[in-house]
């Protein structure tokens, strides 16, 4: 085999491969002469007909398929020889043949060479935080909330009050789409509805009627009414207060534990997981953009084909949200970006797998997922589905290898610690 390589761009190689006819010739006839033993051919027995026969009906499509089956196999045998690493399918182009050999050219893309930079210069904020005692209370109140019952009040109405009311609204004295609406119910304070609106029905009984003048915001997200004044018309229908079950053993029993005591320590442990996730997470982010903004490299086309094929069919799956239908094909430009940065940061990570020599723990492996387990009502059994689901388990291990490798950068990195609450991390918006 005669093996010569071109360098057309920094990933792209073109491979002339030369295979020696004799080799394919041997292989027809061997072909050939194992059909001759199976074929049923007319006016002859089964395995019987002569060979000339044969070669004259199949050794057209034989010589085909042993064309295509030694150029793959003489391919493989190259880029090993040369030591190229493939990053996509070659496209393959026959040149010619001569009763010496048959020639032919494979032009493919080949990974790059992948030098991992800012490891010396990454820094890392690590947010400390704790669940309180405090922070505990409010979550058993939510839960209290969550569980709440309403009831008709004989009172005005306040913060936190759900009022049912009809309203009908006008601009410049006409009444427009969308703004009118029979039993409907508000919860005041929730800021569901445009600014003023809510302000307007504090203090007001059922049966109150009442005239707001309020103004859509500038950026409302229907066009035709935003920055204009409006004038609605509310009736109160009802006054409602929620009203809260006792934090008692029949409320603890609503989440299978027995005592109060119970449930605190069970709902703690929840939120202290929940918590280490996200503290987790906000490193890794860093660790990942660190990684990402000081690693730029040619990326092979196929890969970043791939990768907004691969993202294309995500964001079609979440905007259908599971109700199925076709949806028109998304530009590749809007994941060009993320593309490139999902596949950088692919081939940066596997540099530094190799580079750290790291595996994935089994340990972790397991502690992962009976971390994710424990959400569930029985995490024994969802245990036992990830370790009896290849695919399911494999991806467990990926993401277990990906934060060691996060994990060792991060231990190497600059970090500061920047102390925090739990409300700070968890409702990062509403704390802002």
């Amino acid at each position: 085999m005669q093996v010569s390589v071109e360098t057309l761009s920094a990933l792209e190689r073109r491979l002339t491969v030369g295979v020696p006819s004799a080799a394919i010739e041997t292989e027809v006839n061997q072909r050939l002469q194992k059909l001759a033993r199976t074929q049923r051919i007319d006016g002859f027995r089964p395995g019987k007909a002569p060979l000339s026969v044969i070669q004259k009906r199949f050794g057209g499509y034989v010589r085909q398929e042993v064309i295509g089956d030694v150029i793959q196999r003489h391919f493989y045998e190259a880029v090993v020889q040369e030591k190229l690493n493939p990053a996509g399918a070659p496209s393959i182009t026959l040149k010619g043949e001569t009763p010496e050999q048959l020639e032919f050219e494979a032009t493919f893309e080949v990974y790059p060479e992948v030098k991992v930079a800012g490891l010396d210069t990454l820094e890392v904020e690590k947010v400390v935080a704790e669940v309180g005692d405090a922070d505990l209370d409010k979550m058993l109140e939510t839960l209290r909330k969550q569980r709440g019952v309403w009831k008709d009040v004989e009172r005005a109405a306040a913060d936190g009050d759900r009022l049912s009311i009809d309203f009908v609204g006008k601009i410049d004295g006409e009444v427009f789409d969308g703004g009118s609406s029979k039993g409907f119910n508000l919860v005041l304070g929730s800021k569901s509805m445009i600014p003023g609106f809510e302000d307007g029905l504090m203090g007001k009984s059922a049966g109150d009627a009442v005239e707001l003048n309020v103004n859509f915001p500038e950026d409302y997200h229907h066009a035709p009414v935003a920055g204009k004044p409006a004038q609605f018309a509310v009736t109160v229908n009802t006054v409602q207060a929620l009203e809260l079950p006792a934090l008692d053993e029949k409320f603890a029993s609503l989440f299978n534990v027995d005592t109060i005591d119970a449930l605190r320590a069970e709902v703690g442990k929840n939120m202290q997981r929940e918590l280490a996730n996200v503290l987790k997470n906000k490193v890794k982010a860093q660790v990942l953009d660190g990684l990402a903004k000081a690693n730029t490299m040619d990326i092979p086309k196929a890969l970043l084909v791939n990768e907004i094929h691969a993202l294309r069919e995500q964001a079609a799956n979440q905007f259908r949200g599971g109700r199925g239908g076709k949806l028109p094909e998304l530009p590749d430009a809007l994941f060009e970006e993320q593309a490139k940065r999902r596949v950088t940061l692919g081939l940066v990570m596997a540099e530094l797998i190799k580079q750290f020599e790291l595996k994935a723990d089994e340990d972790k492996v397991r502690s992962t997922i009976e971390n994710l387990a424990s959400a569930y009502e029985n995490p024994e059994e969802v245990v036992n589905w990830y370790y009896a689901n290849r695919d399911q388990l494999s991806n467990i291990e990926s993401l277990v290898l990906e934060d060691t490798v996060v994990e060792k950068v991060a231990a190497g990195a600059k970090l500061t610690e920047k102390p925090s609450s739990f409300d700070e991390v968890m409702n990062p918006t509403r704390s802002a």
